[in-house]
């Protein structure tokens, strides 16, 4: 078991749902580990689902079901390092998708409001890169960009 989880607050009855789309969309290591439910003296309604706790890349995270009170915000976000721009092109579409919104400098929110950062290999080092000149031309192509494009980045 992990020391530290993070822990997702959805609006209602989008815990479940959540968990599955996040399950599909990552695939790997990623499945549903635990589903708790409202008792009968819960604030919830009985019987349904409070908590689902599920694995996503070999990483558990929590879904509750604990109403509007607290929406999602840019705060926080998932950081995805993934291992080809097509790994990256692929989650951006599919966590796009559905009402999803496309942010900047390779930020976006899926359609349950989780801010996710996609990150293609070879980012950290175009900006970094030891020629400060380079960097810079890096540093201002990925801020005209909303889904990062790191062949784009090393070209600038």
């Amino acid at each position: 078991m992990q020391k530290i989880t993070t822990f997702l607050w959805f609006d209602h009855n989008q815990a479940e749902e959540a968990a599955d789309h996040y399950i599909s969309v990552v695939g790997g290591d990623s499945h549903v580990v635990d589903v708790t439910r409202w008792g009968p003296s819960s604030p919830g309604e009985a019987g349904a689902v409070m908590t689902v706790r599920f694995r996503l890349a070999g990483t558990e995270y929590i879904a509750f079901n604990g109403g509007p009170e607290f929406p999602f915000n840019e705060a926080v976000s998932l950081s995805v390092d993934c291992e080809s721009q097509e790994e990256a092109d692929a989650l951006w579409d599919k966590l796009t998708a559905d009402g999803g919104q496309e942010g900047q400098c390779g930020w976006l929110k899926d359609k349950f409001g989780v801010s996710w950062q996609i990150i293609p290999p070879g980012l950290g080092e175009a900006l970094t890169d030891p020629d400060p000149d380079k960097a810079a031309r890096a540093m201002k192509a990925m801020l005209g960009m909303k889904r990062l494009d790191v062949e784009a980045l090393r070209n600038a």
